[in-house]
C-alpha cells in the first residue's frame, strides 16, 4: 500500500504546485530553462503513476470494500465518461467548447472521478478516484483565484467537431476493448 499511497501523494503534488507554492516553478524555470522543468516534472508524473498502478493491487487488497453499488451506477458511470473524454479533448484542441467551459481538462477530471466513485464500492476506489475529484476542485478554485485569463473561441465549429469526433471514438475504443485491457474490467458486458 505504501506504493499506492506514495504514488498519489507524488502525482497529485506535482500537479497542485501552482496551487500550493506558484513560486517554484518560475524559479526553477529561471535557474535551470522550460525544458529541464517540463523534463523533471514528466518524469515525476510517470514515476508517480507508476507507483499507483504497481501499488493498487495491495491497496485494493488491504483496503477492502466500503459499499456495494446498484447496477445502474455502473451504467451511469458509462454514460459520464463520454462527456469526461470529450471534455478531456478540449483541453488541448482550440474550440468553442473549450472557450465555455474556460477549463475542460478539470472539468474533465471531475466527471471521469465522479463516475469512476459511483460505479465502484472498494476502499481504493474511495482513495484513488475522491483524491482525483478533490483535488480538481480544488485547483479550480485556484485556478479563478489566480485570474488565469479563459481561452479564446475561435472562429467556426470545426475545433469542436473534432473535440466530439476524437472524444466519443475514444470512449467508444475504451468501451469496447482498451478498458478490459488496461483496467482488466469491461465496463459494458
Amino acid at each position: 500500500m505504501f506504493a499506492f499511497f506514495s504514488g498519489l501523494i507524488i502525482f497529485l503534488g506535482i500537479h497542485s504546485v501552482r496551487i500550493v507554492a506558484p513560486g517554484i516553478r518560475e524559479r526553477f524555470v529561471g535557474a535551470y530553462g522550460e525544458q529541464p522543468w517540463k523534463g523533471a516534472y514528466s518524469l515525476a508524473a510517470l514515476l508517480s503513476f507508476v507507483l499507483i498502478i504497481y501499488g493498487y493491487t495491495a491497496a485494493k487488497a488491504g483496503l477492502g470494500f466500503v459499499w456495494a453499488p446498484p447496477l445502474w451506477t455502473r451504467h451511469l458511470a458509462v454514460v459520464l465518461m463520454l462527456p469526461a473524454l470529450v471534455f478531456l479533448v478540449a483541453a488541448y484542441v482550440p474550440s468553442k467548447l473549450k472557450a465555455r467551459l474556460k477549463h475542460p481538462m478539470l472539468a474533465g477530471v471531475k466527471i471521469w472521478a465522479l463516475a469512476h466513485l459511483l460505479a465502484n464500492g472498494l476502499g481504493v476506489h474511495l482513495v484513488l478516484f475522491g483524491s482525483f475529484l478533490v483535488w480538481a476542485v480544488i485547483d479550480r478554485i485556484s485556478v479563478k483565484r489566480r485570474g488565469v485569463a479563459d481561452p479564446v473561441a475561435p472562429a467556426g465549429w470545426s475545433g469542436d467537431l473534432i473535440v466530439v469526433g476524437i472524444g466519443t471514438v475514444s470512449w467508444v475504443i475504451l468501451l469496447l476493448w482498451a478498458h478490459q485491457w488496461l483496467f482488466g474490467i469491461a465496463p459494458i458486458s
